[in-house]
């Protein structure tokens, strides 16, 4: 559902847009014409705009390092713009066998055949754990379907939706363009749990206490004999960080990537820094 990429020039034949569809021209080839609207396995055909599949990938921070899966891409314009304009690997999943299809050819016709593959599959069915960024335009039932496996994929993962949010997993960013709207969230770390943290001049060494909904983050860390509240925690993707008061008085600030059951980063306080690590004791 998330689209069509192409000039006109690169198209056997093309289709002119109903009346009132003037943002999604139609575009199809001498092997097959694509009608908007039309309904396919859980959503109908309509495509994303191309002013906004940009705003998306640049959200998205998309890279030539970047592995991009659009879920539900239609005749390809997502993959293609990923790997034309932003030099991505990019894969499309659809499960319209002629939309996929289609989608092949455009790739072909826009030179990035060798960038671009399109499945031709169910979203859920299909694996997509490699992507680094992934694109959808589904309904809200179906976000909410894919949600659980979207937090578990690696933290740092960039997630851009098309109109529809996820519900109680509040977005890092909201997209505009026009009246168009996306939403764009990191995939964070799984920090909650009971953790042992110390820095390495031995002045913190402190049981930290945290409980997480989606990126944010709540919790305790007891030191020295006393339980202050961590003060302005959050997770995004694989980074963690917190501010707290120590015993003396002074306000200590905490920086730290989060690997698997280990995290390690700095403690800071004032205009010095110190090395600290920690490991998640449940």
């Amino acid at each position: 559902m998330s689209g069509r990429f192409a000039a006109a020039a690169l198209f056997a034949a093309v289709i002119v847009a109903p009346a009132g569809a003037q943002d999604f021209p139609r575009y199809g080839d001498a092997l097959y014409e694509p009608r908007l609207r039309q309904p396919g396995k859980d959503v109908m055909w309509l495509p994303t705009p191309d002013a906004m599949v940009t705003r998306m990938l640049q959200a998205a921070r998309t890279t030539s390092k970047d592995v991009v899966y659009d879920l539900g891409a239609g005749e390809g314009r997502i993959p293609i713009a990923a790997a034309r304009d932003f030099g991505a690997r990019a894969v499309g999943i659809e499960y319209d066998p002629e939309l996929a299809a289609l989608a092949r050819r455009n790739a072909q016709r826009a030179g990035v055949a060798d960038k671009v593959t399109i499945i031709a599959g169910d979203i859920f069915r299909e694996n997509f754990s490699a992507a680094t960024v992934v694109t959808l335009y589904l309904l809200p039932d179906l976000n909410q379907q894919l949600r659980p496996q979207l937090l578990r994929m690696r933290p740092g993962t960039r997630v851009v939706s098309h109109l529809w949010d996820m519900g109680e997993w509040e977005p890092d960013e909201t997209l505009r363009v026009g009246d168009g709207e996306a939403f764009l969230w990191v995939v964070p770390a799984q920090a909650a749990g009971r953790w042992r943290i110390a820095d390495e001049s031995g002045f913190v060494d402190a049981e930290l206490q945290l409980s997480q909904q989606f990126q944010r983050l709540g919790g305790t860390i007891a030191i020295r004999g006393r339980t202050e509240p961590v003060l302005g925690a959050y997770v995004q993707g694989d980074q963690l960080g917190f501010t707290f008061v120590h015993p003396d008085g002074g306000v200590r600030n905490v920086r730290a990537r989060v690997d698997g059951d280990t995290l390690a980063g700095s403690l800071r306080f004032a205009t010095s820094a110190t090395a600290m690590t920690g490991r998640r004791i449940r």
